[in-house]
């Protein structure tokens, strides 16, 4: 049961994203070039597939060969691998959000329009200022050794951390946390600002006595349901995670397997949401469903005829 919710979480995980990622490439090879925003979310299913291919892989390993992870450099590898993949996800992902902040929003404050202006730089800042994040979070963790007390607890088959152990992996939850409240706080920041631009966009329509709802309006309101989305699936994400940790460095031995296939939901749900919000993607996901319901018909016709003759 266990390996067959792993298959299908990896299978449906590795079809979102890479379609995703296909869909974007190939208009890449046949314009001969890209939009900057494209390149980011060819990256952003990149990392996404990287990040179910690794939980996949670590899912096989404890079930078929749990005692590899016994192994100090295994651990670490893993656990290395693993924040990579996620936090280029989640910082790819807040890069979307202030794509649709400042491409929607009309806000008139000079310091919004500057940025609006310098879209390209400010995404490229922002990036750069996440990998500098991602590579100090590294060089926090070589100062607390927990790798290589969760490797002593594995090997020494103990189910309990000591108190020191306890403190230095509450250490590391917590400088965990502080890389994930920046791409939060930035997405939630994005959101209100929509939300306010869209008010005074209304605003501006009961002055001119106009009640139905015009193109812009619905724009706003696309893009706030993808930032909602976006966060409901971003809190839901970082609570089973850190849930997942903390069962982990208090139970090593029980690596908890349901949380971790939790974990996916993010991923798996946000690229569906993305194919779903944009109409190029979805547009293509339609035609190919057609086709594909089109071939089912004609071998069902084909084994029903067949089966006629005999």
């Amino acid at each position: 049961m266990y390996m067959i919710l792993v298959r299908a979480v990896f299978i449906t995980g590795m079809l979102g994203n890479m379609f995703i990622g296909l869909a974007n490439c190939s208009d890449w090879v046949k314009n001969q070039k890209i939009t900057f925003i494209n390149f980011i979310m060819v990256c952003l299913a990149a990392s996404r597939i990287s990040s179910v291919l690794m939980l996949f892989i670590d899912a096989t390993i404890q079930e078929l060969a749990p005692h590899f992870y016994y192994s100090y450099r295994l651990v670490k590898c893993s656990d290395i691998f693993w924040v990579i993949t996620d936090q280029l996800s989640t910082w790819l992902a807040t890069c979307l959000s202030i794509f649709y902040l400042f491409k929607v929003a009309h806000i008139s404050h000079p310091l919004f329009l500057w940025l609006k202006w310098r879209l390209r730089g400010v995404l490229v800042v922002f990036l750069v200022f996440s990998l500098f994040l991602l590579i100090s979070y590294f060089l926090l963790l070589e100062t607390l050794p927990i790798w290589g007390d969760i490797y002593v607890t594995l090997k020494n088959n103990l189910t309990l951390f000591s108190g020191t152990i306890k403190t230095t992996a509450f250490q590391k939850i917590i400088v965990f946390d502080i890389i994930y409240l920046v791409p939060f706080l930035v997405s939630l920041a994005s959101l209100l600002l929509l939300f306010l631009s869209l008010v005074k966009h209304s605003r501006s329509l009961d002055l001119i006595s106009t009640t139905s709802e015009d193109s812009r309006t619905k724009i706003h309101k696309k893009a706030m349901k993808m930032l909602v989305s976006f966060l409901i699936l971003f809190i839901i994400h970082i609570f089973f995670m850190q849930l997942a940790r903390w069962l982990l460095f208090l139970f090593p031995m029980s690596r908890p397997i349901n949380f971790i296939l939790t974990l996916n939901i993010f991923a798996l749900t946000h690229s569906f949401i993305l194919i779903l919000g944009n109409s190029n993607l979805r547009q293509r996901a339609m035609r190919i469903l057609q086709h594909l319901k089109s071939q089912l018909q004609e071998l069902i016709l084909s084994l029903h005829r067949f089966s006629s003759l005999y």
